[in-house]
C-alpha cells in the first residue's frame, strides 16, 4: 500500500498493468499492489500519451475534461477565462478542466462570409488569421467579387475578409478616377494626300464597373480603337488647309461620334483634344514660305497705308499753312529750332550786313 495526495487544480490517473483504471481528483488516497499514479496539472495540455478512447471509458474521466469534436469544414476558437486563446483545426481535442474556464466557439468555414459572431478584432491573430482571406480595395477603387468564377457582388472600398477554405475567390478592381488616355504617333492621310501625324489626349472615368469590367475585355484597348477610328475617318476627310483652320472641332466631332459607344463600355468621356499636329519636312517648309509671305504681304500694306496717312496729314498741314501766314512763321521757326539742336557753334565772319540779314529773317 502506498498514500498519495493529489493537490489543487491536479488530477491523478492511477495505472496498473499499463492501464488506466480510475481517476483521482484533490485529496490525500491509498494505491494497491501494482498500482502507481501520474499526477497532471489541470492547468497543462492534455497529455498525448494516452488513448483517449480508452480513457473516456473509465469511470468519472468524462466529467474531468473538455472534449471538443472539429469537422473537417469548421473550425474553433478557444477562450479562456473570456480571452482569445487559439484556433483549433479539424479533428478531435482534449482540455483539462480546471480552475480557469474554456469556452469553444465553433464556427463553419464551408463557405466564404464570416459571420458576425466571430469579432473582427480577432482577425489579425495568427492562428485565426491562417483561415482568413484579405483584400482590400483602396478609397479611389471599386471590384468585382467572383466565387468559384461566378460574379458575386461590387465591392464599395473598404477591407473584406472572408473564410479560407476549398471555394476560389478573385477581385477585380478598377480606378474610379479620372483617366487620361494618349493617343500618338496616328499618321493619317488628308483629302489632299498630305501624310501628317496626329497626337490626341482624352480623359474618361469609369461610370459602370460592370459593364467595364463584366461585359467587356480590356476596355482601355476599345476605348483606343474606337478613338482612333473616329479621328481617321474625320480628318481623312479634310484638306490639309481645312485641319489648319478646324483643329479646334475635332473634339466635338470625336465627343458627339462616340459618346454612345463609350456609355456601352460603362465610360464617361469628359473631354478630349488635338494635342500635336506634324507634319512632313518638306510640306512643314512650304508652310514655313508661305506663312512669311503672308506676313510681309500684311507688312507691306500696312506701310502703304501709314505712307498714305502721312501724306495725307502733310497736305492737310500744307493747306493751313497757305491760308494763315502765322502758323506758316511758327512752322518755319520749328525747323530752325530742329536745325539748330544739331549745331554746337556757329562761326560768322564778314560785313555787318550779315547781321541786318539775320534780323530779317527773325524779325517782321
Amino acid at each position: 500500500m502506498k498514500r498519495v495526495q493529489v493537490n489543487v487544480n491536479e488530477i491523478g490517473l492511477v495505472v496498473k498493468n499499463n492501464q488506466v483504471i480510475r481517476v483521482l481528483e484533490t485529496g490525500r488516497y491509498w494505491l494497491g499492489f501494482g498500482e502507481k499514479m501520474e499526477t497532471y496539472n489541470r492547468a497543462n495540455s492534455f497529455p498525448s500519451s494516452h488513448n483517449i478512447d480508452v480513457l473516456l471509458q473509465v469511470e468519472g474521466f468524462r466529467e474531468q475534461v473538455d472534449l471538443v469534436e472539429v469537422e473537417d469544414s469548421a473550425i474553433a476558437l478557444v477562450f479562456l477565462n473570456n480571452n482569445f486563446e487559439k484556433t483549433l483545426a479539424a479533428g478531435r481535442h482534449v482540455f483539462w478542466k480546471g480552475l480557469q474556464v474554456r469556452k469553444f466557439q465553433l464556427e463553419d468555414i464551408s463557405e466564404i462570409e464570416i459571420p458576425v459572431s466571430v469579432h473582427r478584432q480577432l482577425f489579425e491573430r495568427q492562428t485565426l488569421a491562417y483561415y482568413i482571406r484579405q483584400y482590400k480595395v483602396e478609397p479611389h477603387e471599386k471590384a468585382l467579387l467572383f466565387v468559384d468564377g461566378v460574379f458575386v457582388e461590387t465591392l464599395n472600398p473598404g477591407t473584406y475578409y472572408w473564410w479560407k477554405n476549398a471555394k476560389t475567390i478573385a477581385v477585380s478592381k478598377a480606378d474610379m478616377r479620372v483617366l487620361t488616355l494618349d493617343i500618338v504617333g496616328q499618321e493619317i492621310l488628308s483629302r489632299d494626300k498630305a501624310q501628317i501625324r496626329i497626337n490626341f489626349t482624352l480623359q474618361y472615368q469609369i461610370v459602370d464597373i460592370v459593364k467595364a469590367l463584366l461585359d467587356h475585355k480590356e476596355y482601355e484597348k476599345q476605348l483606343y480603337a474606337v478613338m482612333q477610328l473616329n479621328l481617321r475617318t474625320y480628318i481623312g476627310q479634310m484638306t490639309l488647309d481645312e485641319l489648319m483652320e478646324k483643329k479646334t472641332e475635332i473634339s466635338t466631332f470625336i465627343m458627339q461620334n462616340t459618346d454612345t459607344y463609350i456609355a456601352g463600355l460603362g465610360l464617361r468621356l469628359l473631354t478630349c483634344g488635338v494635342k500635336d499636329i506634324i507634319l512632313p519636312g518638306d510640306v512643314r517648309d512650304i508652310m514655313n514660305q508661305v506663312l512669311i509671305a503672308e506676313k510681309r504681304a500684311q507688312a507691306t500694306i500696312i506701310m502703304r497705308r501709314e505712307e498714305t496717312a502721312s501724306t495725307r496729314s502733310l497736305l492737310n498741314t500744307a493747306k493751313l499753312m497757305e491760308e494763315n501766314d502765322m502758323l506758316f512763321k511758327l512752322k518755319e521757326m520749328e525747323y530752325v529750332e530742329k536745325i539748330a539742336e544739331k549745331i554746337n557753334s556757329i562761326s560768322v565772319s564778314g560785313n555787318g550786313q550779315i547781321i541786318d540779314q539775320l534780323k530779317q529773317l527773325f524779325v517782321k
